[in-house]
């Protein structure tokens, strides 16, 4: 029984996060649980254990539920003998940024950031290209090397030491402190083993100590440390002497390991998938994007933790006060309800930098933009350098039994010296590809495809065949998804309407619209046969809830994209569904023959020139109260649609395909600020700039994809204030409601909105 009196059921009762297996693959081994169980409690740690994306992301987000305080309290508690070998040292770890509760976390972490800003961090990138490169040049004439031990545990040990401003100490003792501080808190010691590193740890917290006295008698460096030690001058009761001891030894691990088993994630990975290694190889402005997916696919952080401060319930599940909660962000990672196909590795995946690995609100990680620095400075040096690397065969991976981080303990790689680009081309030494901080850029992020065939699917409709050039398979994607189309300046966004079960291809329809901004009449002019197109996607945000059991799917006109998809997906299902389509003639209605073929007496189809009218209002009051409607088609039936389904509780669904015009005319608009309640920030949002803009330019990471307010991606939670709407995918009755806003696009009123961010 859990703590609640519920059953636990056996595959909760085997979980147990210290075996190899989990340590590998948590999100392999958690799967059953994001199918079935999303929230479970584990006996074996006495933890419950959070699995789903948006569950793990909520718990991120409240902080004040959802406690930090037990974060680096150990998983397996000390014995006296350990105990006593601490307390010979003087151990006395106390609060840090990681496990502080508000309103002292913010107040300290708002006192601390500036070291971490896109521009601070900027002044480190010299050092660690120079690094990179120096220990490089070690290895590059040897043939084969284990990556972990002669380069990405020193590389990031040594970037972090600048960062805070410690003098270069015996690496390999540091090394191990850090590996004895994540057994003692988060793994399963033996009782022998818990003395062993507790002397480490002890030793570790002494080492800390005298550094931080070293530093007092002159702060005036540059590292972040020593900045901590001037501010404690200005705010002595918010940067205390015992927080800064805590900080000293919490900040040599944080800022180095999980980048050290970040980097040894990722060469695995693209190493293991050589046909990627050889796109970034050809391609280097795929790099940051191609970070971000390792991240996301086999991040270093397994999961975290969080005790709640009252009685909760998460995804349904009941939780006590006083639960402790394992977050599980791996698993999190490839949660198919928020990434396309997610256990399938992909470079140009346009929502990777969604990944759960850096945390999220206002305990994110403060050094994410360092730690993406680095790891792209490795992948680009390897790639230009020994582009011919690859994994040493029969190598084995052992990894370091624990709740939270993971990362192999050797990656043993191997090359043929003669092969080095170097040695004919010296260019190779000197070409170097710029990055800018922060999170990557998707418009670089696109993948090249071949105009397999183009046909004709109704008047004015054509259908594009796309295809790898090279015979990859293209990433698998489900029913209402879309990819955008780049031909020269235009870029548009289509759905994907083809079968699914082609892995080699992509199929998407293209209206002609002469009235349009030009892009789709120069995809009918001039795309043929053969042709090379840049494509960005697959993305979903017109999903089907496909646990419904009824539903009505209607289209208009080019609606019929998305629509299609899903009357074949509910029919492969079994569901319940009917279908409505309404165009001007039978002769512009795309699809007609595959629709009357597969889906017959549920299809019912509306010619204008025929007499025939989809009856709305009639429709609407004929269905089910459970039926799920699905839409997508003119913003004149999307609004009809919006206005009779306002009450209708099995809810309306629907997609646009008119952008909106997001000019802005500062003569027109007003300032104003956004406060961001979940990170205790505020930004100015001038008139010249909309919201997302505004908190790029300070390095928050926030979602986004279309950009024209027609997706939803960057839908915001609003707290307080009101709302300029001025996008086209909020319902009425959503906008009426004025908790949420789309930030490309909408915004304020007034002079302040507050946002769950």
């Amino acid at each position: 029984m859990s703590p609640t009196g519920c059953p636990v059921s056996a595959s909760a009762a085997a979980f147990n996060p210290f075996e190899e297996a989990y340590a590998i693959d948590p999100a392999k081994v958690l799967k059953w649980s994001r199918d079935r169980e999303p929230v479970f409690y584990s006996p074996e740690i006495n933890y419950w254990v959070v699995t789903r994306y948006e569950d793990i992301k909520a718990v991120f987000r409240d902080n004040i539920l959802y406690s930090p305080a037990v974060v680096l309290e150990p998983m397996t508690p000390p014995s006296d003998e350990a105990r006593e070998v601490l307390a010979s040292y003087d151990y006395a770890m106390n609060r840090t940024l990681v496990n502080e509760d508000e309103p002292a976390h913010m107040e300290r972490r708002r006192v601390l950031m500036k070291s971490f800003e896109l521009d601070e961090l900027a002044h480190h990138e010299p050092m660690v290209r120079k690094l990179t490169k120096e220990y490089v040049d070690r290895l590059v004439d040897k043939g084969q090397a284990d990556l972990v031990d002669e380069m990405l545990w020193g590389i990031p040990l040594t970037v972090a030491l600048h960062f805070l401003g410690v003098p270069e100490e015996d690496m390999e003792t540091l090394r191990q402190y850090s590996i004895d501080h994540t057994i003692n808190t988060w793994g399963r010691p033996s009782p022998e083993e818990q003395v062993k590193v507790a002397d480490g740890v002890g030793k570790f917290w002494q080492f800390a100590g005298q550094v931080l006295e070293k530093m007092r008698q002159d702060p005036s460096g540059n590292g972040w440390m020593e900045y901590a030690i001037r501010k404690q001058k200005e705010l002595p009761d918010v940067v205390t002497d015992s927080y800064l001891h805590s900080m000293m030894m919490a900040g040599i691990v944080a800022a180095h390991e999980t980048t050290a088993n970040a980097a040894a994630n990722m060469f695995r990975l693209l190493l293991d998938t050589p046909d990627v290694w050889e796109q970034l190889c050809e391609n280097p402005a795929l790099i940051p994007n191609a970070v971000e997916e390792c991240l996301r696919f086999t991040g270093s952080i397994s999961g975290w933790r969080r005790i709640t401060t009252d009685a909760t319930e998460i995804d349904g599940v009941e939780i006590p006060k006083g639960a402790r909660l394992l977050i599980v962000s791996h698993s999190g990672n490839h949660d198919e309800r928020h990434f396309e196909d997610p256990d399938e590795f992909d470079i140009f995946r346009q929502n990777s930098s969604e990944h759960l690995s850096f945390g999220y609100g206002s305990h994110q990680c403060l050094g994410k933009n360092l730690a993406r620095m680095e790891m792209r400075i490795f992948l680009e040096e390897f790639t230009r350098r020994l582009p011919h690397m690859r994994l040493k065969p029969g190598a084995k991976y052992s990894y370091l039994p624990n709740t939270s981080f993971r990362g192999p303990d050797h990656l043993w790689v191997q090359w043929d010296p003669a092969k080095n680009p170097e040695r004919s081309d010296p260019t190779a030494l000197t070409s170097r590809a710029d990055f800018p901080m922060g999170a990557p850029s998707l418009q670089d992020t696109t993948r090249q495809l071949t105009v397999a065939g183009v046909r004709r699917e109704a008047d004015g409709v054509i259908g594009l065949v796309l295809e790898d050039p090279s015979g990859r398979s293209l990433p698998k994607w489900s029913p209402g998804a879309h990819v955008e189309l780049q031909i020269d300046q235009f870029k548009r966004k289509y759905s994907l309407c083809g079968g699914r079960a082609n892995p080699a291809q992509w199929d998407i329809a293209v209206l002609r619209e002469e009235a349009g901004r030009g892009g789709s009449k120069l995809i009918h002019d001039t795309l043929k046969p053969g042709m090379s197109v840049q494509v960005r996607g697959p993305k979903n945000h017109f999903r089907l809830d496909e646990t419904c059991d009824r539903f009505v799917l209607i289209a208009g006109g080019i609606g019929i994209t998305p629509i299609l998809t899903m009357a074949d997906r509910l029919k492969e299902l079994g569901k319940d569904y009917e279908l409505h389509y309404a165009g001007r003639t039978r002769d512009t209605m795309a699809f007609l023959d595959r629709l009357e073929q597969d889906h017959g007496e549920r299809l019912h189809l509306y010619a204008k020139s025929a007499g025939l009218r989809m009856e709305l209002p009639a429709l609407i009051a004929g269905l089910v109260p459970e039926a799920a409607i699905y839409a997508c088609g003119p913003d004149r039936l999307l609004a009809e649609l919006q206005e009779l389904t306002g009450d209708h509780p099995g809810g309306l669904h629907f997609e646009h395909f008119a952008p909106v015009d997001l000019a802005l005319d500062p003569a027109k608009e007003h300032a104003f600020d956004v406060v961001l309640s979940d990170s205790d920030l505020s930004v100015h949002v001038p008139a010249d700039k909309t919201v997302l803009q505004a908190l790029r330019a300070v390095g928050f990471d926030v979602t986004s994809d279309c950009e024209e307010g027609i997706c939803g991606s960057c839908e915001v939670a609003v707290l307080d204030g009101e709302i300029d709407h001025r996008d086209k995918v909020l319902t009425k009755a959503e906008r009426d409601k004025g908790d949420r806003v789309l930030v490309c696009c909408s915004r304020a009123c007034g002079k302040k909105l507050t946002l769950a961010l």
